[in-house]
């Protein structure tokens, strides 16, 4: 991991077409704004996180209920 030290209103780029910039610098905060081609996907990590646990819960849930639905198949028969 790259450790930058900036501050309010400087930047750093990053592969010549992404720019991190501190716009602020409060109490407990910092806020930054991100430059970036849409194409590049930015996300939060708290967001990421939540993201693949909803989606290993789906996943554990879908199988789950296909195993649920094959018990009743094979009871029905």
């Amino acid at each position: 991991m790259l450790v930058v030290t900036r501050r309010q209103d400087e930047s750093i780029i990053i592969a010549d077409n992404i720019e991190i910039s501190v716009l602020e610098i409060g109490k407990d905060k910092v806020k930054i704004g991100i430059n970036a081609p849409r194409e590049v996907k930015v996300i939060r990590s708290e967001l990421k996180d939540a993201r693949q646990t909803n989606e290993q819960a789906a996943h554990i849930s879908g199988a789950a209920l296909a195993g649920l639905l094959g018990a009743n198949n094979s009871e029905v028969k």
